[in-house]
């Protein structure tokens, strides 16, 4: 993996859209990114990912639960 590459798995910040995603991986000149809720991905500038800090990685679990929790309960919240 190239320096300062995300492993694929890795919790990140896209800091141009400022959203939380998962690593999927490497395409051409852009990461790829998982919504942490799930969803369609979307490509990033890699000079413009981080990873996510622990405030986030927090938030990242609680948007995670809320989002299985829904779909578990039929969609009601």
């Amino acid at each position: 993996m190239p320096e300062g590459q995300q492993p694929e798995g890795a919790l990140v910040v896209d800091t141009q859209s400022n959203k939380l995603g998962y690593v999927m991986g490497h395409e051409g000149p852009y990461v790829q990114l998982r919504p942490v809720t799930g969803g369609r991905e979307w490509d990033a500038d890699p000079s413009r990912v981080r990873l996510a800090t622990n405030e986030e990685r927090l938030r990242a679990i609680q948007e995670r639960t809320r989002a299985l929790n829904s779909a578990s309960s039929g969609g009601i919240l």
